[in-house]
């Protein structure tokens, strides 16, 4: 058994985290779920660089002390991207980072012409140009930054409705590549558009191939797990792994709106562990 604590600065992780729950080899009765919002701080991707690893090098320490995590998964790519190497310097448990599924969208592509949905922050990001070049240099890329996309995955969890007409517009370029190009592989490389992922096939059914980070994500948890020495693992903590916990760091007076959402994720307990 292991305490998994996954982290993101919305709700997007929760994306990360329905596959952990679901994934044969990550899944048991006796893990106990941590899911982080660092709500006080979000969004990631219009903080400064610097500014967000001392962030998120410091929320994480902090939940690391109270919760004791097993192994901790940073869920959103801009923090993984930037602030990974810091956060693994200063936390002595492993951790697992989320970074753009194009390696995987690249090998299923019969097209040769793949969508990057993504932040504008993760698609301007070197990190990001550096995989396209030497994971898909034979494929045309149709790149679709957009902050919106991550507004209305929180939004749809509050409230289980999407923008559609909106998502019409955003989706445009994609739309357009798959008329043009034969687009037929797309990668989700922000983890709150899973959560939309119904509402994007409907908009896109030409689209064979929807890919993101979740079962990588999933397979490199279940190695991390099988490492753990039974003398440091949970079996020696004191929690109670009936108890799932969402953990806010600021009450921002909607997280209640939320908890129908988190109960779809077994997390039945909302507490509020404030970081400023």
């Amino acid at each position: 058994m292991a305490r998994i604590l996954v982290f993101d600065s919305g709700v997007g992780g929760l994306s990360i985290l329905r596959v952990l729950q679901h994934n044969q080899a990550t899944q048991s009765e006796h893990h106990q779920w941590l899911f982080c919002s660092d709500n006080a701080f979000f969004p990631y991707g219009l903080k400064q660089e610097a500014e967000l690893v001392e962030r998120v090098v410091r929320v994480l320490k902090q939940l690391s002390a109270q919760y004791q995590p097993d192994v901790i998964v940073i869920a959103c790519n801009t923090a993984s991207t930037i602030a990974l190497p810091a956060v693994r310097e200063q936390i002595p448990v492993p951790i697992v980072g989320v970074v753009p599924a194009i390696k995987p969208a690249a090998a299923l592509s019969q097209s040769r012409c793949i969508g990057l949905l993504a932040t504008p922050g993760t698609i301007a990001r070197p990190y990001t140009q550096q995989l396209i070049k030497e994971f898909a240099a034979d494929c045309t890329v149709i790149s679709v930054g957009s902050s919106e996309l991550v507004w209305m995955a929180e939004n749809y969890l509050r409230t289980g409705i999407v923008d559609q007409p909106t998502l019409y517009n955003i989706l445009t370029p994609l739309r357009n590549a798959i008329i043009k190009q034969h687009l037929d592989t797309v990668v989700l490389a922000c983890t709150h558009f899973p959560l939309l992922i119904d509402a994007l096939r409907e908009q896109l059914p030409e689209v064979k191939h929807w890919v993101d980070s979740g079962e990588a994500i999933a397979r490199r948890v279940a190695w991390c797990i099988e490492k753990i020495d039974p003398d440091d693992s949970i079996t020696h903590h004191t929690a109670n792994t009936n108890s799932h916990l969402a953990i806010f760091t600021r009450d921002d007076g909607n997280t209640d709106t939320l908890k129908r959402s988190l109960a779809h994720f077994h997390l039945n307990t909302m507490v509020i562990t404030a970081i400023d």
